[in-house]
């Protein structure tokens, strides 16, 4: 899986491509997330606390990658079927153009050309989201599995987003997970902890 930034979500039509800065690559949560499933990936421990300490590096997109597919089962079936997604929502950007009636021939020409233009973009911003829903899956899993009780991380370099997301993905497991999301001060820092009450 090639993983690299691209921004955020590309907005295009007839006048031009602008982007979409609430829909944010989720390429930026990667390290964070990548960091966390190898911080819990040590399978059932009596240890059911955890504060991890973070890496003063950022990683590499294909540190990433590595890191991902050691702990993704799948990652490249996942990759797959979001290039699908991908080329599925191009084909409809395209074939709405070709609906409009509202267009004269050059925007028509000028927005299709757009579309084309941006289509790698759209693949890659896809591929980013597949890899971070993915891996946020897979420490879903590591929490089930390991019974963890608490993660407690400090709240910089996106810690606190993957936190929130990890929230939901829990809730949304078939045997469903209550987690709480709390900020707390802790030797001068703010420490975002993560309380899981499994069933």
């Amino acid at each position: 899986m090639q993983l690299k930034y691209v921004g955020d979500l590309p907005i295009v039509s007839k006048g031009g491509v602008g982007f979409d800065h609430t829909q944010t690559d989720k390429y930026i949560y990667l390290q964070a997330t990548a960091e966390l499933l190898e911080a819990l990936s040590y399978g059932v421990s009596e240890t059911t606390k955890h504060l991890y300490r973070t890496q003063n590096r950022e990683l590499s997109s294909s540190e990433l990658s590595t890191l991902l597919k050691k702990h993704v089962k799948n990652i490249d079936e996942i990759e797959k079927e979001h290039k699908v997604k991908a080329q599925k929502y191009i084909d409809e950007m395209i074939q709405r153009v070709h609906e409009n009636e509202t267009l004269n021939a050059d925007e028509r020409v000028a927005w299709l050309g757009n579309i084309r233009l941006m289509e790698k973009y759209f693949y890659q911003y896809v591929v980013n989201e597949s890899a971070y829903e993915a891996a946020l899956s897979a420490l879903g899993d590591e929490i089930h599995d390991g019974r963890i009780a608490e993660i407690s991380v400090p709240m910089f370099k996106n810690y606190g987003m993957v936190l929130h997301d990890l929230v939901g993905v829990l809730e949304r497991r078939k045997s469903p997970i209550d987690a709480e999301q709390l900020l707390e001060q802790k030797d001068g820092e703010v420490i975002g902890t993560l309380y899981i009450a499994h069933p």
